[in-house]
């Protein structure tokens, strides 16, 4: 059998036992390997006993961060990452659901609710997956590219809290320094740019219920704009992480383009397990200085020393769980799983995350929704590797809203709930969606199997910004022992109560003459566990919330930044871990409170905003004559 194909039929494989048809594989594989222009991260095969940075964790924040500490050319950057490279599977948009539960996913789940405040419970055993990159580029990888940046009051109440240089303004600059938006009618704003690594796009392709969703948005008195712009509240089409048609991830767009720096290592398949502090007082003012990493590589333990700083980008859940192995975190937690402290914090608390109703399904009579039945096909998979276009460009997420419902801050732009529109539902690609969303059986089969022919669209309401947090807590002081996740939703009746508000915007959408011309009407069939309350009323919608528990993966706020007087904070406002030195978590885990929107964005913004602070902050005792200009990007 040819390299090519065979390397496409380990692909199908991989993807679930051929679930995605060979022959696309197999072209898309063909398109990776010849038609894209950039070359692959290099995996380090000889790794030094010391460097200036380690990075841990090589995704959304991770990628940038690695990216430009590797500017300076007398400082010398480890990354390491656990996970491998991506793949042709990663880089074609329509395939992002088969990327979760593979290995380039933590596959992470929710421990099971309490009784007096149950969710999740149409899944098995009543736990959410909540999937996580790992991967070079991290969840950027894993996710529907969604390119949205909060709003603007995010990070104004961020410096308001006493996190000073996280306003608005002095995180702006920032998004603007990443980005390289192809939309000509954005870059002429001052709220865009180009030139910058992370290219932005709208997907060269859309089903016609996308227009029909911005239609529906001006029926209902929304303005269809740039929601990353000067406002937030309106509709608008998706812009995304994409580039040429394909998925420009954090590892594309920040780390390959500077894979030759001689002073830039990137260790793959190498889980950090520990961090080692220097307890002699060299870190200054008595406090306990980070000095090495524990790793593990195919199997062997490593010990590497970092001469400035470690920097954690392992994300929401990995940086708590690698703070609190290391000792850093609530002392009397970390005290009975037999952890000595060196520093209580509040490590792992803050847990904040999108929470909303998965499976809103609306149906129509004509033939144009996006079905996995309708687009695996030979003529799609070549319009997408020849000409870059077609259906297989999309991530499924056509459309996005931020809406106000009856309880929003009616003073200001700060919706409180964010739609996401999709030409499909979870009959449309069924026993996939199934498998990554946990579904139980019995759940799948009374609501959606009976759709299977059938034309579906979705809307998935996001709440913005809960009420109700969780808490990361370990298991086991081994940090190969997945921690429990507890998120904790729907604690505060207030945030039932604004989702129910968002659910009912969403049939107004679905009753807007511009859906109705395709006789749009919601599914009837009751959720199994919920008939006992009336069809549509509030009671239903709470139980409906409960049962089929929902986010798109937005964990962030578990090493939460804060000024010195905050009792809850972990991080300085630049990013330091309190009470040690040469430590810094850059990275979702680091926000106060949640950004109105989907946070890949945001983190990428962090990433790049921390890497310049320790730029400042190293520039007190050194000079920076040696930079390095970014290199050119394709």
């Amino acid at each position: 059998m040819p390299p090519l194909l065979s390397g496409a039929m380990a692909s199908a494989a991989w993807t679930g036992a051929g679930l995605i048809p060979v022959f696309i594989v197999a072209l898309a594989y063909l398109r990776y390997s010849m038609f894209d222009p950039e070359s692959r991260v290099i995996d380090v095969q000889e790794i030094q006993d010391e460097y200036d940075f380690i990075v841990v964790g090589a995704g959304s924040a991770g990628a940038v961060v690695a990216s430009r500490l590797s500017e300076m050319r007398n400082w010398t950057v480890l990354v390491l990452e656990a996970g491998g490279d991506e793949s042709e599977i990663s880089d074609v948009p329509s395939f992002v659901g088969y990327l979760q539960l593979s290995d380039m996913d933590w596959q992470y789940k929710t421990a099971p609710p309490s009784s007096d405040n149950p969710y999740c419970l149409a899944m098995v055993h009543d736990r959410c997956n909540w999937p996580r990159g790992k991967v070079l580029g991290g969840s950027s990888v894993l996710n529907a590219m969604v390119y949205v940046r909060g709003n603007r009051r995010d990070y104004d109440n961020w410096a308001n809290a006493g996190n000073e240089g996280w306003s608005y303004k002095d995180v702006l600059p920032y998004f603007l320094k990443s980005e390289d938006n192809r939309n000509p009618y954005l870059t002429k704003t001052e709220y865009h740019s180009r030139g910058g690594y992370l290219t932005v796009q709208e997907s060269p392709w859309r089903s016609p219920l996308a227009a029909a969703f911005i239609n529906a948005g001006e029926e209902l008195g929304y303005e269809n704009r740039d929601i990353n712009g000067r406002h937030q509240k309106g509709f608008m089409i998706t812009q995304t992480t994409s580039r040429r048609g394909s998925r420009c991830s954090t590892a594309k767009a920040f780390l390959r383009p500077i894979r030759l720096r001689p002073n830039i290592h990137v260790s793959m398949h190498s889980q950090a397990t520990k961090i080692v502090f220097d307890h002699s007082g060299g870190g200054g003012g008595g406090e306990p200085r980070a000095s090495a990493v524990q790793f593990l590589r195919n199997g062997k333990k490593y010990t590497v020393n970092a001469r400035k700083e470690i920097v954690l980008s392992a994300g929401a859940i990995g940086s708590p769980q690698l703070l609190m192995v290391s000792g850093i975190g609530p002392a009397e937690h970390l005290t009975e799983l037999g952890i000595k402290v060196v520093n209580d914090l509040k490590v792992g608390h803050n847990l904040q995350d999108h929470v909303g109703l998965g499976g809103l399904t609306f149906l129509i009579d004509e033939p144009i929704t996006f079905k996995k039945s309708r687009f695996s096909t030979a003529s799609v998979a070549l319009e997408y590797i020849m000409n870059e276009r077609g259906p297989l460009t999309s991530a499924g997420v056509e459309g996005l809203a931020f809406v106000n419902s009856k309880y929003a801050d009616p003073s200001g732009d700060f919706p409180d709930i964010q739609f996401h529109f999709a030409p499909s539902s979870v009959n449309s690609d069924g026993e996939q969606i199934r498998k990554i969303t946990g579904l139980r059986d019995a759940v799948y089969n009374t609501v959606y199997k009976p759709l299977v022919n059938a034309e579906t669209w979705t809307i998935l309401p996001l709440l913005l910004r809960p009420k109700s947090s969780g808490w990361i807590r370990l298991k086991s002081k081994n940090p190969m022992v997945y921690p429990i996740i507890e998120p904790n939703y729907f604690a505060y009746p207030e945030d039932v109560q604004v989702l129910i508000e968002g659910i009912r915007i969403a049939f107004n959408v679905s009753n807007s003459a511009a859906f109705r011309k395709y006789n749009s009407r919601p599914l009837l069939t009751p959720m199994p566990g919920c008939k006992k309350f009336e069809l549509f009323s509030d009671e239903y919608w709470e139980c409906a919330l409960r049962h089929f528990t929902f986010t798109i993966y937005h964990p962030a706020g578990t090493c939460k930044m804060g000024p010195s007087t905050d009792p809850g904070a972990v991080l300085d406002p630049r990013l330091r871990v309190y009470g040690v030195k040469g430590l810094r978590v850059i990275d979702a885990s680091m926000m106060p409170t949640i950004v109105s929107g989907n946070p890949n964005a945001p983190v990428i913004m962090i990433g790049e905003k921390g890497a310049d602070m320790i730029k400042e902050d190293w520039a007190l005792t050194e000079s920076f004559h040696s930079h390095i200009e970014p290199a050119v990007i394709v």
